[in-house]
């Protein structure tokens, strides 16, 4: 038995939290894949797992060996696939983290219709509005909405990312069309508190940049949520285009201020230096730029 099957089979018992579930996920029986622990630890000296009746838990050292050799394990992967892609499609299992405010828009639509395309690939999709550690939690790549200040990972643009101020026609007619920035002060507006700035509106004003606090009756940590209280006439949103692309376009809401919009970051995919970019990867990233470019020109997005 060799060591890189062992520490298959470790990851694997890890990442099901049990003997039985692992030897499920393998294919193999629950005396083997404990053999194999037995034999991993035995080689090691060490003991990598805690066992109960029903439970197993990492010891220090395992948690240790748990990252490294879920590192080396995916490298290796990434590597033969790559390897093979030069060759044959792109294939295997792609860990990927997005905001679960894209989960809420676009991104879900992009990778149902990319797994379509690529049937040899599966997806494990983490939505989460925290900057996840992509080395340390194994994600293949993550999906973000940045600046990308992080000098640690590289990183693709994908898109650039357009946001709008609008409201209902009732809004309007309520409180007036602003024509500067300034006048949103004091007017009622949604904020939205994943926005960067949450309520201090960032504006371009012949080419300086502008910060206006704004206020209203709702703060909210979901750009669908925002949207829902806008078509409550509740106030001005400032939110990505993709959310209300539906609503503009049938003139449930109206954008105002175009001419003051700032350019703020774009949507990028990211990924640790020292990863190797495989064919699934290349392969997903290459997707996503497409499938955005195709969406700015049917004016649905940034």
């Amino acid at each position: 038995m060799d060591a890189i099957t062992r520490m298959r089979c470790f990851i694997q018992v890890v990442d099901s939290n049990g003997f039985s579930a692992a030897a499920r996920e393998m294919g193999r029986s629950k005396a083997l894949v404990s053999k194999y622990i037995g034999e991993l630890e035995d080689e090691l000296g060490v003991r990598l797992l805690n066992r109960t009746t029903r439970q197993i838990s990492l010891t220090e050292v395992g948690e240790a060996y748990y990252k490294e050799a879920s590192d080396i394990l995916q490298r290796i992967d990434d590597l033969q696939a790559s390897v093979q892609s030069t060759h044959h499609e792109a294939r295997g299992r792609l860990r990927v983290s997005a905001p679960r405010s894209m989960g809420d828009g676009f991104i879900n639509q992009a990778i149902m219709e990319f797994l379509v395309a690529e049937p040899a690939i599966t997806i494990d999709l983490r939505l989460d509005d925290r900057f996840v550690d992509l080395v340390e939690e194994g994600f293949d790549l993550a999906i973000r909405v940045t600046d990308l200040e992080d000098s640690s990972l590289i990183a693709r643009k994908i898109s650039p990312f357009r946001t709008v101020v609008c409201a209902t026609p009732k809004v309007l007619a309520d409180h007036g069309t602003p024509k500067h920035p300034s006048e949103l002060s004091n007017m009622p507006c949604i904020v939205d508190t994943n926005y960067r700035f949450k309520s201090n509106w960032i504006f371009m004003d012949k080419g300086d940049r502008v910060t206006v606090p704004v206020k209203g009756r709702i703060e909210v940590n979901s750009a669908s949520a925002a949207r829902d209280a806008a078509m409550c006439h509740l106030g001005f949103l400032r939110t990505p285009m993709m959310f209300v692309y539906n609503d503009i376009k049938a003139g449930g809401l109206q954008i105002v201020l175009e001419d003051y919009e700032h350019d703020g970051p774009a949507i990028y995919a990211v990924y640790p230096h020292r990863r190797h970019l495989s064919g699934k990867v290349r392969s997903f990233v290459d997707f996503l730029t497409q499938w955005f470019a195709n969406m700015r020109k049917a004016g649905k997005s940034c």
